[in-house]
Formats: structure tokens, sequence, C-alpha cells
């Protein structure tokens, strides 16, 4: 009994939940520095509530809040930055066409998601095995030829928060850790991505992936914590950390 007590506060803390992030970065990436023009792009975020059932149901008002607070903690994160900052709320402020900044933004997301599969999820591809080597190609390029920027950092966030239906289920996983038949499902997670594209080749030139079983990005704190995570401090390439050496 006393194994299975240590199993279920084991599980406890399981649930309770930590916080991850890994960055990676182009070979030769050099944090931006000096006069650049950088434009953040409107947040991709999606935040919703866990059902019993495991199924998350989206909640657009909590993504409306959740998205605001973003916005705030990266314009207050990179005030210290130096360069100049566009911070798009909307698509209409890019200096572009809605449709193109819709296009490059789903073009993001496919080319992100792809990224946290193949270099994070351990399906590795064997061409990109050693390096990272990823493109929004010429429809970046284009863009910021036509917006007058160097950089461009994309950001999605993904939140959501378990019922009390799942509390419960989750509390009836640990009960059967006790009883010596251990099923654990989790509870709401956070995830999110950032990248930082170079609008002059199109290259993703840096990345950093968030997974967490706490936080709250509908209330400013939260966030704040999320950007932190993700944007605090850009790891250079690996030629340029050598060089450093």
């Amino acid at each position: 009994m006393e194994t299975r007590a240590r199993a279920a506060l084991l599980a406890a803390g399981l649930l309770a939940g930590c916080t991850h992030t890994r960055q990676l970065a182009d070979i030769g990436f050099q944090p931006p520095e000096g006069s650049y023009r950088l434009i953040v792009m409107r947040p991709d975020v999606s935040v919703g509530l866990l059902t019993a059932g495991g199924v998350v149901e989206l909640r657009e008002e909590w993504a409306t809040a959740a998205r605001g607070n973003i916005l705030r903690a990266i314009e207050a994160q990179q005030a210290g930055r130096g360069g100049t900052v566009t911070i798009a709320a909307t698509r209409d402020v890019t200096g572009s066409t809605p449709a193109a900044v819709a296009d490059l933004d789903r073009l993001h997301q496919a080319v992100g998601t792809a990224i946290r599969v193949h270099k994070y999820a351990g399906m590795t591809l064997p061409t990109k095995r050693d390096r990272f080597d990823w493109t929004l190609g010429d429809d970046a390029v284009r863009f910021g030829r036509a917006t007058g920027y160097d950089y461009a950092l994309f950001l999605h966030a993904e939140d959501s928060f378990a019922s009390s239906g799942r509390v419960a289920v989750q509390a009836l996983g640990v009960l059967g850790c006790v009883v010596g038949f251990c099923v654990l499902p989790h509870g709401g997670r956070q995830a999110a991505f950032a990248s930082l594209v170079d609008l002059r080749t199109g290259r993703i030139v840096w990345f950093n992936a968030l997974a967490s079983g706490v936080g709250d990005i509908r209330d400013p704190p939260g966030a704040d914590r999320m950007i932190a995570r993700l944007l605090d401090r850009m790891k250079p390439g690996r030629t340029v950390k050598t060089a450093a050496r």
C-alpha cells in the first residue's frame, strides 16, 4: 500500500504540470541589433474548456482576452530590445493586403506545426536531422519588399482549462493508482511557439516552443510569463556561439 500511495503522490505531481521551452536557430543566426525594422504579426490564439471526455471546446471570448494580453506583453517585452517595432493587432496595419497577410499566416502555421512535429516530437526528417533549415519562401520575401520590414515575428498559442467533470476524471485516475490501476488523463495544457522570419530571405532563423501544464493567458500575468519564457533571450546560431568562445 505504501508503494501505491507513493505512486498516487507522483501522479498528483504530474497532474500539476511543469513548463519546458527549447530554442532552435539557423546555423549563422545573430539576434537582431541596431536599426532593424520588426513587425510582430497578429498572434494566432485559441483557448478552450477541456471536457470530461477530453475534447477542447473553444471559447472565442477567452481567446480575444488572451490575444490582447499577449499583444501587450510583447509590446512591453520588445520595448527594451531596440530597433523599430510595429505590433500588428490586426491584419490591416501590416502595410500589406489582408489577403496576403492571411496567406502568410496560414503558411507560417503549417511550417511551424511541421517544425514542432519533426524537431520536437521525435519524427525527424533525414534531410534536416542535424540542421535547422525552414523557410516561408517567396511569400515572406514579397511581404518584406512591400512593407519595408527586415523581420517578422509570428506567435501561435493554445491554452485549455479542465472542466469540473475533467477534474473528477483526473481524481479517479489518481485514486486508481492507490488501488493498483493507474491511468492518468491529462488536464488543461498550454502550448505555444514563436518564429522569427528574415524577410530578406524568407527563412525562419529562430524558433522557440513552449509546453506547460500550468498558466493562464486569459490573465495579464499569465500572458507575461508565457512571453518571457518564449522571447526573453534569443540564443544565436551554432557558428555564432562557436566564434564567441
